[in-house]
């Protein structure tokens, strides 16, 4: 049984905390609830979301209402108000309703003070986590059996009946999460051979264009993961770092969550860094596109996205940048005497992300630009990874 523990952490030493811990918020397994009547509520109201879930597709924290729901009792129970059809509320009937919305609503209230609720609804986070555990070589000591059985559940939960996954839980399908997720469900221990809606989430990406068509933030992961070639990416230069702050393409001068998902891309980028080539790479490499993986022309895949995924086209300009650094730009910063310059350009990028990581007690701005940091920090403090994991 899944309880939600609030405002706990200090026997966790990785842990920081300013205010003792409110607000923090953790689902923990309890292998030993053992109340059959709870037991039996929990599995019929999970029952009932997966039958319903392609016309209810936000499952409403129910899980954490139901625990709340015996802890925090009703502190008044008024009698409904009904209105006669045409009738006019009175100043009475007014203020019973706003007593029972505000007697409700607080039986959702932590102890400590805060509401809690589940950040979900977008569906490209999940699966950087697993890609970054995995990568960090983490999922079986950071995730359990009983989590890694719940996010299979999760994302099988939210897979749209064409097979594909959307940008977010309401969205239609497109390339880049319902590659993002396949990979997560096989990274999990999932196997084609043995479920039918992976072959179904298969068969989607292969139809409408195989891997290569997945929008820039999938390149990314893929590359890093090691299924895709990072001569498949359009160039994410760790220099732009070092130009001076009063210049218009700076990154300081981006919306905060946009310049702190790119400086650790730029990063692993910069290193063209690239996890352990294991059997279930291998796999992926086969499965994911519709050529053999030797075979994929990566240049051209650069700007490959697909329609599912296009908002707004390359202009000409653009492309004739990405191609300018790519080919001119990287062969000289790859090699003696530019990769002097890379190598100072990475020590600077990594100077933001460890003050980040400091100034934000290992909390990070987002939860996308955090598990790319895992990729970052793992190969240098052991220490550091370790909390941003504690705190994830």
């Amino acid at each position: 049984m899944w309880r939600l523990k609030v405002g706990e952490g200090s026997s966790n030493r990785m842990l920081r905390s300013t205010n003792g811990h409110v607000g923090r918020q953790v689902w923990e397994f309890d292998p030993a609830a053992d109340d059959p009547e709870e037991v039996a509520a929990v599995e019929a109201a999970r029952l009932e979301y997966t039958n319903n879930r392609h016309q209810i597709k936000n499952s409403s924290d129910l899980l954490m209402r139901m625990q709340f729901a015996k802890s925090n009792t009703l502190k008044m129970n008024l009698p409904p108000v009904k209105l006669q059809e045409h009738g006019s509320p009175t100043k009475e009937d007014v203020l019973i309703s706003l007593k029972r919305a505000t007697s409700r609503y607080s039986t959702l209230q932590a102890h400590d003070g805060h509401w809690p609720g589940d950040y979900a609804g977008t569906l490209f986070l999940l699966p950087g986590l697993i890609i970054a555990l995995y990568v960090t070589q983490a999922l079986k000591t950071v995730l359990t059996s009983e989590h890694q059985k719940e996010i299979r559940r999760y994302l099988y939960n939210h897979q749209n009946e064409d097979g594909g996954w959307g940008l977010h839980i309401q969205g239609t399908s497109t390339m880049f999460c319902s590659v993002m997720n396949y990979v997560a469900l096989r990274l999990l221990g999932e196997g084609l051979d043995s479920n039918g809606a992976l072959l179904q989430a298969r068969n989607w990406i292969l139809v409408h264009g195989g891997a290569t068509l997945t929008p820039s933030w999938g390149k990314f992961f893929l590359s890093v993961l090691g299924v895709y070639d990072w001569s498949g990416n359009n160039p994410m230069p760790p220099e732009l770092w070092m130009v001076p702050h009063f210049m218009p393409i700076h990154p300081g001068r981006m919306w905060c969550n946009c310049r702190l998902v790119y400086l650790p891309m730029s990063y692993l980028y910069g290193k063209r860094f690239v996890g352990a080539t294991t059997t279930i790479v291998l796999d992926l490499r086969k499965e994911l596109y519709n050529v053999p993986y030797d075979d994929i022309n990566w240049d051209k895949a650069r700007n490959g996205c697909a329609k599912e995924d296009l908002y707004y086209p390359h202009s000409r300009m653009q492309d004739i940048l990405w191609a300018s650094l790519k080919k001119i730009g990287e062969p000289v910063l790859m090699h003696w005497p530019g990769s002097k310059l890379r190598e100072k350009a990475l020590e600077t990028v990594m100077k933001h992300i460890q003050y980040e990581d400091e100034t934000t007690q290992y909390i990070c701005i987002a939860p996308l630009n955090k598990v790319i940091y895992f990729f970052c920090i793992f190969f240098i403090t052991t220490t550091g990874y370790w909390k941003l994991i504690s705190r994830r």
